[in-house]
């Protein structure tokens, strides 16, 4: 077996993989980004305890927005494969 007996077919799901594995890279980030909300939600709190509240709000705020990258990187790599 040579290069004669290529197939577009292997070519195309190799192609798939290696985006569907490309694509998951922004949950690199998002972890990153949800370990740095809470990161200085922790160093907030001990600066200045009065605020707790409203410091866990907004770093609330900060996760959910961080997770929906995460869970659009997820899509975006299932679509690569399944569709």
């Amino acid at each position: 077996m040579g290069w004669h007996c290529f197939s577009w077919q292997v070519l195309l799901e190799s192609a798939q993989n290696v985006g569907a594995d490309l694509s998951t890279f922004g949950l690199v980030g998002t972890g990153v980004g949800i370990g740095l909300a809470f990161v200085s939600l922790i160093e907030n709190i001990s600066k200045n305890f009065f605020l707790k509240d409203e410091l866990f709000r907004a770093a609330i705020l900060g996760f959910a927005l961080t997770e929906a990258i995460a869970l659009f990187s997820l899509m975006v790599a299932f679509l690569i494969l399944f569709v």
